[in-house]
């Protein structure tokens, strides 16, 4: 069964553009473990407490989601942001991402990894499958 990480920009999505995020996944590889970095869960409890109604409200949603995935804890490396923690761990352990970050998704792409994105606000595309 494949792996999926879901990056913060992509737990934001099915609230945003009314997108069932894991039927549209499995549609394009099957059956699937959705997992989230201890960084994202991080990173979405800061949204959470955002000052902004709009993005609390979307990090309350993708924490409903997150509920449904598989939690790694992971160490950050001094020179490493949230982007670089994704690409190391997606590569270690031959992962898929999505996400709708697009430098990230150029970064992924260099380094051959399979990714899963929004396309045209309506429907999840993938990019780098075999």
């Amino acid at each position: 069964m494949q792996r999926v990480i879901l990056d913060t920009n992509f737990l934001l999505l099915p609230l945003q553009f009314k997108i069932d995020i894991f039927a549209e996944i499995e549609r394009l590889i099957g059956k699937f473990e959705p997992i989230v970095l201890s960084t994202t869960l991080n990173e979405l409890k800061k949204l959470v407490g955002s000052r902004s109604v709009k993005i609390s409200r979307l990090a309350l949603s993708a924490m409903e989601i997150v509920k449904k995935c598989r939690i790694i804890e992971v160490d950050v490396k001094p020179e490493e942001n949230y982007d670089d923690v994704i690409l190391r761990i997606a590569k270690e352990n031959n992962y898929v991402v999505a996400t709708n970050d697009r430098l990230l998704r150029r970064k992924l792409r260099k380094a051959g990894i399979t990714t899963i994105f929004l396309r045209q606000r309506a429907y999840l595309d993938i990019e780098g499958h075999t």
